[in-house]
């Protein structure tokens, strides 16, 4: 009995404002936060790393911290980065806005100006010379769902905790700035252990959901030939599962679209490949488009997506259902039904029906593998993603550049278990790196394999340092093509052209003779084998960075196609007014 009474009361004893922030991170599963250190956040710093279960991985710059926020967010299910004040904040913010277009959870925090400094009309560095603290702020406001500015201890833990029950919630970014004088001071609000806050169940509307499965089933019902095709916001709904259990029950062709590769299991019997218009993988897009009924799971429809606005799609014959919403052809639409519950309502209800997987199974051509490069011949791109996909398996995890990677990359099947994630809807060259860190840092019991063009890996080289810092084992192979080659076939220009590195020499000086670091050169196929078979044996415990030397004009066939249509839709004329 006294014990209990010594844990109460220890329970209540105050804490500091930093460290409550560390253990509400600790609380909702980040076990690392990514940063850069400034003067504004320094004390904050201390008291985050004083948390035993919170450890602080320095990046090379604030860029970096964000996307590896980002990264640890999509293994993990939330991610947090800190940053100093409006030098710190709007560098990352590219990040957090590509986060937010991603619905990824990640907590951004800032080490703010001193509390006493507010309405005192003083001007202070890091800031643009203004007397207002404001820009970072309403900088901020577009690519957050919630912004917290703690300035005083008394209502601290409030902002706290509606801002990271917000993101969790939202699933978007967040962000948090901390006065750089608060972060050492206890508060009774902030006790040794945190009452933990509570998220309320997100419970569709019974009636709404009833109505849009016997609207749902009846269309479908009446259809000769209908597919599903999962799309990205399947995660953001936590919908996988349950989709799959829909899968299962109606017997329809199941499609990916690109940017939901990795949320839908490849090694299901029903799945056809990805849907991506003229560039779908063979026999699907054929499939999809000639259906009398399309089930579209969480889908974003945009001109990368719908390469170039050219998919042969109808409104009429689709039921859209998104995170919250299902609607069916041109209407009705029902509000308030979430995506994992209809799916499992509708799993119930549904008749089998495998008349479209049939005539997928009939027209099914297997794909002709590329032909062997001739002995000491120059590697060929096809050639390297027929070893990379040799490499997969439940243990891995790929990570897709934009650029040539992502086509590249979609053509790979992904094992049972093998993770996948790009950036597709904000497209930001140089992501994966960051993104390559943050996700191997959450998902240590897999290996990640990053595919990164030149010119993409020029914008961010530097964190392949913190990787071996941290003692990564990840693969990266860099695929050095001479210049942005996604850009050439969307628009060409001397612009597209860049100054070639010696990529391996770099990583070399970046482990100065301090780390597990393996680096090569590969021209030809038997280079590639050979690094291929050092980084399972010898260097299985390495980080291993590849250098796959190709010719600048050796793309897939995708982008060549995908380039000329998004050419297209970029250069249409104005309408005439």
């Amino acid at each position: 009995m006294e014990d209990n009474k010594q844990s109460r009361l220890t329970r209540h004893v105050p804490s500091t404002l930093g460290r409550h922030v560390a253990r509400r991170l600790v609380q909702i599963g980040v076990r690392d936060i990514f940063g850069v250190p400034g003067d504004f956040n320094l004390t904050l710093l201390d008291h985050l790393i004083a948390e035993p279960g919170l450890n602080f991985i320095g990046c090379c710059n604030e860029l970096n911290a964000g996307y590896a926020a980002d990264g640890y967010a999509r293994a993990c299910g939330v991610g947090a980065c800190v940053v100093t004040f409006t030098v710190g904040g709007l560098s990352v913010i590219n990040a957090i806005a590509g986060a937010y277009s991603e619905n990824l959870p990640v907590i951004c925090i800032v080490g703010g100006p001193n509390s006493n400094d507010y309405g005192t009309n003083r001007i202070l560095h890091h800031t643009i010379g203004l007397p207002d603290f404001s820009q970072e702020m309403q900088c901020f406001q577009t690519v957050t769902c919630y912004q917290a500015v703690v300035n005083n201890l008394e209502d601290a833990h409030e902002q706290i905790d509606t801002a990271i029950s917000t993101a969790l919630k939202e699933s978007k970014p967040v962000y948090i700035s901390i006065s750089c004088n608060l972060s050492a001071i206890p508060h009774p609000t902030f006790s040794i252990e945190p009452v933990p806050y509570f998220l309320s169940p997100k419970v569709s509307n019974q009636l709404a959901l009833e109505a849009a499965v016997e609207a749902t089933a009846t269309f479908l019902g009446k259809a000769v030939k209908p597919v599903l095709v999962g799309g990205p916001k399947l995660r953001v709904a936590k919908a996988q599962k349950a989709f799959v259990q829909l899968a299962d029950a109606c017997g329809y062709p199941v499609a990916v679209m690109p940017s939901g590769k990795g949320m839908v299991p490849e090694h299901h019997p029903q799945f056809i490949g990805t849907y991506w218009g003229a560039i779908s993988t063979n026999f699907c897009g054929e499939i999809v488009e000639s259906a009398d009924a399309y089930l579209f799971a969480g889908p974003i429809f945009n001109d990368y997506s719908t390469v170039g606005y050219s998919l042969l799609i109808k409104k009429e014959k689709a039921i859209i259902v998104q995170p919250n919403r299902v609607t069916i052809g041109n209407g009705p639409s029902f509000g308030w039904v979430f995506m994992a519950d209809f799916f499992t309502a509708l799993a119930a209800k549904i008749k089998k029906n495998t008349t479209a997987l049939e005539n997928y199974n009939r027209i099914y051509v297997p794909p002709a593998m590329p032909v062997r490069n001739e002995d000491h011949e120059p590697i060929r791109v096809n050639i390297l993603f027929k070893h990379i996909q040799n490499m997969l398996n439940g243990e891995k995890a790929v990570i897709a550049e934009t650029g040539d990677s992502w086509f590249n990359c979609q053509k790979l099947h992904l094992p049972e278990n093998c993770g996948y994630e790009f950036q597709m809807q904000y497209g930001s060259i140089g992501w994966s790196v960051g993104a390559t860190l943050g996700y191997a840092q959450a998902a240590q019991a897999k290996r990640v394999i990053a595919c990164i063009g030149d010119g993409s890996f020029q914008v961010t080289a530097q964190d392949v340092s913190t990787m071996i810092r941290n003692g990564q084992k990840s693969i990266i192979f860099l695929l050095n093509n001479s210049g942005y080659t996604i850009e050439v076939e969307i628009h060409d220009g001397p612009y597209n052209v860049i100054k070639n590195w010696n990529y391996t020499a770099l990583v070399e000086a970046m482990k100065n003779g301090e780390g597990k670091c393996w680096t090569c050169k590969v021209r030809t196929e038997e280079e590639l084998l050979e690094a291929i078979e050092t980084i399972n044996g010898d260097e299985k415990d390495s980080l291993c960075f590849v250098e796959v030397i190709l010719h600048k004009d050796d793309t897939s066939k995708e982008l060549l196609e995908w380039g000329s249509r998004v050419a297209s839709a970029n250069s249409r004329p104005p309408n005439p007014q």
